[in-house]
């Protein structure tokens, strides 16, 4: 089984794709792919799905949506390569699939392909090249992991708050790959090439620091110190308005940086750094 949740949800038994359309049983198997080979309780499905309303019919409602969800299985099954001798034969394979444990359910992966296993992988492997100085490698390696994302995690499911939470976790971890893939960038001197993508990101996160500090010194390397010292200015105004905060002792040291390099030495390239 293979699982895709960093966009819209896919799950594929086989070659087949698993999509039921009601969104409940979406939302279920979202859940339940997230943490394919691990188990799920009723508790936590009916959380999920009913958040703290459920009503009295949840745990027969919850059995109907596994009986939906094993069809939705069985027929995946009986179109795939490897396909069951008969529908009885692909029902009972789906119990396979999605296994009934006491107090709970699983979705058996069977060793199948899920991007967010892959998307932490590349990411940790990115992690370490960046620790090492191997900043091409961390490159490639965080750009491929950020290329497994095609948009919001389960852009197409409807989220309670198990799901809204994962989802969130797993939005904080893109960024954190984003943020060290630029800063890999930057180490090879590719800051011009970072502009445009700065400016979009610094206008979609409006108070995150790194992301600030990153396009000033790619604005202050490309010769653009008067727009690095306004990226600061719209930046401070921006924490003091809506957080009441300062930016951080790092980001004035590098306003005063990137003053001081403005005013004794205009003819040269900044050497600047984040940090």
């Amino acid at each position: 089984m293979d699982i895709n949740v960093l966009g819209a949800l896919a799950v594929r038994v086989g070659t087949v794709p698993l999509a039921p359309t009601a969104p409940k049983q979406r939302q279920m198997l979202a859940l339940l792919a997230f943490n394919a080979d691990r188990a799920v309780s009723v508790a936590e499905l009916v959380e999920e799905l009913w958040d703290e309303q459920p009503p009295r019919s949840a745990r027969t409602t919850l059995q109907t949506y596994v009986l939906h969800l094993r069809e939705h299985i069985a027929r995946a099954l009986l179109n795939g390569p490897t396909a069951p001798p008969d529908r009885d034969a692909a029902g009972r394979a789906a119990k396979d699939v999605l296994v009934t444990l006491p107090g709970g359910y699983l979705l058996a992966s069977a060793g199948g392909d899920s991007d967010v296993r892959r998307f932490e992988a590349l990411a940790g492997e990115g992690y370490r090249a960046m620790d090492a100085g191997s900043y091409t490698e961390a490159s490639d390696r965080l750009t491929e992991a950020l290329g497994l994302w095609t948009g919001p995690v389960l852009a197409d499911v409807q989220q309670g708050a198990l799901l809204a939470r994962e989802a969130k976790r797993l939005e904080e971890s893109r960024l954190c790959a984003l943020d060290q893939r630029i800063e890999a960038h930057l180490n090879l001197g590719r800051h011009r090439e970072l502009l445009a993508e700065l400016t979009v990101l610094t206008s979609r996160y409006p108070t995150h620091e790194n992301l600030h500090a990153q396009f000033m010194v790619a604005l202050a390397r490309s010769g653009r110190r008067s727009e690095s010292l306004h990226v600061y200015r719209q930046l401070r105004a921006t924490l003091v308005r809506e957080l009441g905060l300062e930016p951080s002792p790092r980001l004035q040291r590098l306003q005063h940086s990137v003053q001081s390099w403005a005013a004794d030495s205009p003819g040269e390239e900044p050497v600047l750094a984040v940090g």
